[in-house]
Parts: structure tokens; sequence; C-alpha cells
């Protein structure tokens, strides 16, 4: 039984309450529609660029395996590395306030500096790895993105619960109480006029 004091401003307020309720409930659901169409659009964005990786990756493998081979592991930890000379783009954007962005690294791997004991196979191995830069940037953004999504799609499927399942029911309950004793004090008084006019 609820606990307020059964009147009609009461009523009109509890109304008011699960109206508004209501519309956050509708709001809500949409916002996790939403969220989801654009983590299976980061989705798609992400598998795309790990196809695109993939034979990057095996290639600087394979070019690592030569060069460990040539050199071992020891010769090829001393071959100098080279310098990049890389810049981050970021691009910002918001969807229902949360932060995504898109990334792409600009710039070019530096000619290294002269090897004690220079090889093609560490020169290849330099360059399968520089080749992965790029695409890994991207790949990152891409995660980030997906991991904010996740977590804010988290908290309003909360939300969205929360309201369906724990105050909807109350307020619910609460207005169903309030017009029984209202409905009930109105038959009070209609007895009570009734006998006065006897």
């Amino acid at each position: 039984m609820s606990e307020l004091t059964p009147s009609q401003s009461v009523a009109i307020a509890l109304r008011e309450e699960r109206r508004t309720m209501r519309e956050g409930y509708a709001f809500l659901d949409e916002k996790c529609l939403l969220l989801a169409g654009e983590m299976l659009r980061e989705v798609r964005a992400w598998e795309e660029c790990a196809r695109q990786l993939a034979p990057r990756l095996a290639a600087a493998r394979a070019a690592l395996a030569r060069a460990i081979g040539r050199h071992g592991l020891d010769g090829l930890q001393v071959q100098p590395a080279a310098p990049g000379r890389w810049r981050l783009q970021v691009t910002p954007r918001q969807l229902l306030r949360v932060r995504l962005q898109s990334a792409r690294l600009l710039g070019e791997a530096g000619a290294a500096e002269p090897a004690a004991w220079p090889s093609p196979e560490a020169q290849d191995c330099r360059a399968a790895h520089a080749a992965l830069v790029a695409p890994l940037a991207e790949l990152a953004a891409h995660s980030g993105n997906l991991a904010r999504l996740h977590t804010e799609y988290r908290r309003t499927v909360r939300r969205v619960r929360a309201l369906q399942n724990v105050l909807l029911p109350e307020i619910e309950s609460s207005l169903r109480d309030v017009e029984t004793s209202l409905e009930e004090l109105e038959q009070d008084e209609a007895a009570t006029l009734r006998r006065m006019r006897r």
C-alpha cells in the first residue's frame, strides 16, 4: 500500500511522473539502438582494418624470422632502428555524448643510421615493421571507440532496466493505490450525502 496521502494533486503528480518516466524509457531505448548500430559500424571498420593488416603482419613475421636467421636475436637487437617522422592526426566526433575518434598516422620512416653488420634481411625487417605503424594507429582508434561505446551501452541498458523493472512498476503501484483510495473516499462521501438527504 502506498504511503502517500491520497488526493487529486498527488494523483496528477504521479501521472505526470509516470508520463515523464515513459518518455525517458523511450529515449533510452532509442539510445540503446543507436549505440548498438554505431558499435556494429565500428566492429566492421575494425574487422576491415584487421583484414588489411593481416598480410603486413605476416610479412613482418617472415622478415623478422629471416633477420633472426641471419643475425641471431642478439645481433638483430643491435641493428639501428629507422627514426620515423610521424604525426598522429586525430579527428574527434561525438555520438550521444560518447567521444569517438578516427586516427591517421601521417609521415614516413626515415633512413636508419649505418649498421656495423648491414644486411638486406635487417633492412627488410625494419621496413616491414615500419609498414605496420599506420594501420595499427587506425586499429587502435576503432578499439578505443568500441570500448567507449560498449561502456555507454551497458550503462544505458542498466538505466532502461531500472526504469522498466523498478521505477515504472513502483509509480504504477503508487498511482493505483492513490486512485483506489480516492474512489473509496468518493464512495464514502456519496454514501454520507445519501444518508444526510434521507
